[in-house]
């Protein structure tokens, strides 16, 4: 009799993060069930700047899927309305101003999000690596804000960044082709996202909010023959929490 394959088995983990003070992981729940502040200190408004507000947003949006309550702020003596004003439109929430930052609410975890070479603040820190671009941060109004998020989140934080032209069409093509897509899947009757499927997508940014792993996954389900169109959508929309592309933005036009 031949073996059966086994189910694919995927313990629920915790995020954890490379704290940049010591190198090691650490969790970014805190052990005490308890709110988690996390503080964006961005330089000014420029590429820079608004990938560390960026990466503190992705943190924001991981901690709350795992259930986590959170206080997000941002720090910074420069341009603050520019880079909200900015960060908004690349569908960053927003944040509070932490240069009025009174009293403590009682939280049980402090996480830092700096740029590279900037502030040392104590406490956990998660370090985020420059960007070079050769065109405007802010999207032109013509232009999908999406695709700016996404040529950042293409690389993982630690590593620099080059936006130019080029970064900037391939991710307006991978945006298109996965919108049109998630349209023509969105027809087909819906299916629960497969317990292998959702355990990539977790384990990706669970470990260091690894998220162009994420995006890998995206890619593996999108071309995965044995998978129901019902359970690609869902396992899109699902990943959308934490990516922010609004990938179901289509739904109801013409694949």
């Amino acid at each position: 009799m031949p073996a059966r394959s086994r189910p694919y088995a995927y313990a629920r983990a915790v995020l954890r993060i490379i704290d940049a003070r010591t190198g090691e992981p650490v969790d970014a729940t805190p052990a005490r069930r308890g709110l988690t502040r996390v503080e964006a200190h961005a330089s000014g408004f420029d590429a820079s700047g608004l990938r560390v507000l960026l990466v503190a947003d992705l943190l924001v949006r991981a901690l709350e899927l795992g259930g986590t309550p959170v206080w997000a702020l941002l720090t910074g003596e420069r341009e603050q309305a520019e880079l909200r004003a900015c960060g908004s439109a690349l569908g960053i929430r927003p944040f509070e101003d932490g240069r009025a930052l009174g009293a403590a609410l009682g939280e049980a975890q402090v996480i830092h999000v700096v740029g590279e070479g900037g502030a040392a603040p104590d406490g956990v820190r998660i370090t985020v690596a420059p960007v070079d671009s050769v065109v405007p941060v802010a999207p032109a109004a013509a232009d999908d804000p999406a695709a700016v998020r996404l040529a950042l989140l293409a690389r993982r934080r630690a590593l620099p960044v080059r936006l130019d032209v080029q970064a900037l069409a391939e991710a307006r093509r991978t945006l298109a082709r996965w919108r049109r897509a998630v349209a023509g899947w969105a027809m087909r009757p819906s299916r629960p996202i497969p317990d292998e499927v959702r355990g990539r997508l977790r384990g990706a940014w669970e470990d260091d909010l690894n998220v162009p792993a994420v995006l890998q996954v995206l890619d593996w389900v999108e071309t995965r023959s044995d998978l129901a169109d019902g359970a690609r959508f869902e396992t899109y929309a699902y990943a959308d929490r934490l990516l922010g592309l609004d990938l179901t933005r289509d739904l109801g036009s013409t694949p």
